[in-house]
């Protein structure tokens, strides 16, 4: 089992990108009206609802590593390789980067919303009551966890050495389904990423002797052929002068 050959964990670094994108959004969505009256209360609040939330939900069932979000591959469809990548993920070191990253988010949100006024001019949701604001940024952290777990996970499969990964058997369906979190429709079906050398194109393989020994006869009578000609070619001649002396 190649983790590196697996395209859907290729996709999960575009998380890369994608997370300080989400966080510019949580700015402009932050920047649409003004705290309230206990705006601690409410940083509080929505960092429970997007972030505490799904970060305990993941804890028990790990994000499919065959999950895109929006679109993963059929459940049916599964590879024995993707069931085998699947039961790698119920690693305690990555429940414990995952369950860091969502509790890094609540610092981050109250700096977020302390200085989402900057952006007041640029907010799609501008002159909006704080509830709806704080509403849209829920989800938002919501992705932002699950993306981060789905880094961590794709990281740590193609970070390490293939040979030094730990066997374990690979999950059954009912398993998959019950252990894991896979969402999306179950559209995609990805060829796996070829991962081996080419091969050196073979060689032709030497005569046998049996062969070299059939050859050999051949020739020998082709020469001796060669060399009776020349002698049929004088009998001839004397035959024929022996007529001439005869008439």
């Amino acid at each position: 089992m190649n983790p590196r050959s697996e395209p859907l964990l290729w996709l999960q670094l575009v998380a890369l990108g994608a997370l300080p994108l989400e966080l510019l959004g949580l700015v402009l969505v932050l920047a649409g009206a003004d705290p309230g009256p206990l705006p601690g209360l409410e940083r509080l609040l929505a960092w429970a609802i997007g972030a505490l939330g799904p970060a305990i939900l993941l804890w028990q069932r790990p994000a499919d590593v065959c999950s895109l979000l929006v679109i993963q591959v059929p459940i049916k469809a599964r590879s024995r390789a993707q069931l085998s990548l699947a039961a790698l993920q119920s690693s305690l070191v990555l429940k414990l980067l995952m369950a860091a990253g969502a509790a890094a988010l609540l610092p981050l949100f109250w700096w977020i919303d302390q200085h989402a006024a900057l952006a007041t001019p640029l907010s799609p949701l501008t002159a909006s009551p704080r509830f709806v604001g704080l509403l849209v940024a829920c989800p938002l952290l919501a992705v932002i966890t699950w993306q981060w777990q789905q880094l961590i996970q794709a990281s740590a499969l193609l970070i390490r050495n293939p040979a030094t990964l730990p066997e374990r058997p690979p999950l059954s369906l009912q398993q998959l389904v019950s252990q894991r979190m896979s969402l999306g429709l179950p559209l995609l079906l990805l060829k796996p990423l070829l991962t081996t050398q080419p091969t050196a194109p073979e060689t032709p393989a030497a005569e046998s002797p049996a062969a070299e020994a059939v050859i050999q006869p051949e020739a020998s009578s082709v020469a001796s052929t060669v060399a009776i000609q020349p002698e049929e070619t004088a009998e001839q001649a004397e035959g024929t002068d022996l007529d001439q002396q005869v008439s």
